[in-house]
């Protein structure tokens, strides 16, 4: 492993950690995907085992709740509990203005429903997460029905995205929710992610978008300087 992935992997460390620590007594929390997120399984799995005690936590993935089981940590879902205190998930890109790409790991479409039904939105990241304009550095994960693929595709595309599907080796990859996953990329950034994101969910056979709005109350942000916590700027 590089050195630089040595650092960004202790960083990652120290948001999850850190998060962990918001868990209360008696709290229904949905846990995101990812891997600054499995570092805050692990660190909530030792609450639970120093004594912390929750009534329940969903997954938003099946990796999660496979850890997050594994681990000890009891689990829930929306039927049980329709609305959570909190939710903690990771981030692919964070702009001064709290917007996100997220999906990176392939979970949006249920990590926007379990964010969407939480009280506290909090995310967690390290530094390199955070860029001045979305779309920077990371594609736009679209979660998409396989039917339409082609159509979306080029709609994307007359957007201005260069579009790829996600791949897991050879094999297309299909989420958990057995859909697939378009990655576009915009050159030059997106100036508007408001008007981006409204254009791409208006498309026939489009899920959701891994562009998260005005979502988030606060972000933990790991970085060689320890834990900074950020808050969106009140309009």
């Amino acid at each position: 492993m590089m050195q630089h992935d040595i650092k960004r992997d202790t960083w990652k460390q120290l948001a999850g950690n850190a998060a962990a620590q918001l868990v209360e007594e008696g709290m229904v929390i949905g846990i995101g995907t990812g891997s600054t997120v499995t570092y805050l399984i692990y660190a909530l799995a030792r609450r639970i085992q120093d004594g912390l005690r929750i009534v329940g936590a969903v997954p938003t993935s099946r990796a999660t709740y496979d850890l997050a089981h594994n681990l000890g940590i009891p689990l829930t879902d929306l039927d049980t509990h329709p609305a959570l205190d909190l939710c903690i998930d990771g981030a692919d890109e964070i702009d001064s203005q709290f917007n996100l790409i997220k999906g990176g790991g392939g979970a949006l479409l249920r990590e926007k429903v379990v964010a969407s039904v939480s009280r506290r939105f909090v995310i967690i990241a390290d530094q390199t997460k955070e860029v001045q304009l979305l779309g920077s550095r990371s594609p736009v994960p679209v979660e998409i029905i396989p039917f339409a693929l082609t159509p979306i595709r080029q709609r994307l595309e007359s957007l201005g995205a260069t579009v790829q599907i996600r791949r897991l080796g050879e094999q297309i990859f299909v989420t958990d929710n057995h859909n697939n996953i378009l990655d576009c990329t915009f050159p030059n950034g997106i100036a508007d992610p408001a008007a981006l994101d409204a254009q791409i969910q208006s498309i026939v056979g489009v899920l959701e978008t891994g562009l998260f709005l005005h979502m988030a109350h606060a972000a933990i942000i790991g970085g060689p300087n320890g834990v900074k916590i950020l808050y969106p700027e009140k309009p």
